[in-house]
């Protein structure tokens, strides 16, 4: 094995379950489901047990109770996994400060520059794998010549395996595999490339690019060109700074009333406006994300003249948004709110003409706000409207 395979995927195995199995050692070798547990919930992550049994990722819980009604059902704890999640980033950056995370539970790594230190890349996958198995964690690790065949190289090792894809092995290894392996393949793009008798990578890989790019346009098609026959040259990028922060919540049952909806919202916007504080962000768009009982989903955003990251200022967008929605509007399944155009914060200045209602200290509230919450918990402080708990909810995804 040659250094020609310098890019890692390193994909935490059902992770949130995995966590859980730390938590409580007696659920060990037991089907486990962690999601929101309201009626409209969705599974989050599913041990390999629950998955046996046909539960998975995204599934409804409501499904996943009557796949697998002896599973242990639970709800997600976030600041677990988020600790779990720094304790795995801390082994990646033993090896490498080349890491981009994905998730929680999985990044790429760019081991190039740490051969002479740590030996190939495939020996640096199999110290990661022992140093995360040592925090009680099963993992799966792609290496490849780039970040396109590492991912997929991490799939086929799962559970709690290793793969290697050899640069002299590309085409052995993709040619043969569906055309829905490439990035960007969904169900539309599969059904014009199967109705071209496309079915396979190698297909794809065998049709001149001008004829990809006249079936499924320019972009993408150049695009598939390129994955086909195994070239990837996207960069690891340590850090990429988020294009936005936000919060929603798939609501237990439809919500019709509006003093129950803005003050739902308002919790959102409380919770989004923390995360900006946390990350040290602020910012000048505000956009609202309503998912109707029918599931017809809209967004509408707001761009202003400066940028915010108190929870008065982000509602003060987002309640205005909702009210210039048609008044004929039906039930609301999902609500969310988000803040983009980010930029390192505090804000320079408070919005004047646009949040009226802001007061003056709402800064210095805020950060009180902060420190309580880092030491006594989210729920020890907040806004008064929403000490009614409102409706269950499936938990934020």
């Amino acid at each position: 094995m040659t250094a020609t395979e310098p890019i890692l995927h390193v994909d935490m195995d059902a992770f949130y379950a995995s966590v859980e199995t730390i938590k409580d050692q007696s659920l060990r070798g037991k089907p486990i489901v962690v999601g929101g547990l309201g009626g409209r919930g969705v599974v989050t992550s599913a041990s390999y047990e629950a998955r046996a049994f046909g539960v998975s990722s995204a599934m409804p819980i409501v499904r996943a109770r009557r796949l697998c009604p002896q599973a242990v059902f639970l709800s997600n704890d976030f600041r677990a996994y988020e600790d779990y999640s720094r304790r795995i980033r801390t082994v990646f950056e033993r090896y490498t400060p080349l890491v981009e995370p994905l998730s929680l539970d999985e990044a790429f790594l760019d081991v190039s520059g740490s051969i002479k230190l740590f030996g190939a890349p495939v020996d640096i996958a199999r110290r990661i794998r022992s140093d995360v198995a040592a925090i009680g964690l099963p993992c799966s690790v792609g290496v490849a010549p780039n970040k396109f065949l590492a991912k997929l190289a991490s799939t086929r090792a799962k559970p709690d395996g290793l793969l290697v894809v050899p640069h002299d092995s590309v085409t052995d290894f993709l040619q043969p595999l569906s055309v829905t392996a490439l990035w960007g393949v969904g169900e539309g793009t599969a059904d014009v490339l199967r109705r071209l008798g496309l079915k396979t990578v190698a297909d794809i890989a065998a049709v001149p690019r001008n004829t990809l790019q006249r079936a499924v346009g320019d972009a993408v098609g150049a695009h598939l060109h390129q994955l086909a026959q195994g070239i990837d040259e996207r960069p690891v990028t340590p850090d990429e700074p988020a294009k936005s922060i936000g919060s929603e919540e798939t609501f237990h049952r439809d919500l019709d009333d509006s003093e129950e909806i803005l003050r739902e919202m308002l919790r959102l916007c409380d919770r989004t406006a923390a995360r900006l504080r946390s990350k040290g962000l602020c910012g000048r768009t505000v956009t609202l994300k309503v998912r109707w009982s029918n599931f017809k989903t809209i967004t509408r955003s707001r761009t202003l003249g400066a940028a915010v990251d108190t929870a008065p200022e982000i509602y003060s967008v987002a309640r205005s948004l909702y009210e210039r929605l048609d008044p004929e509007r039906p039930r609301i399944r999902l609500i969310g709110v988000s803040v983009s155009g980010l930029s390192a914060g505090p804000p320079k200045r408070q919005l004047d003409l646009l949040t009226t209602s802001v007061r003056p200290g709402w800064r210095e509230a805020s950060a009180a706000i902060d420190e309580i919450r880092g030491r006594f918990g989210d729920r020890s402080v907040g806004p008064a409207a929403l000490l009614d708990t409102g409706p269950d909810a499936g938990g934020p995804h």
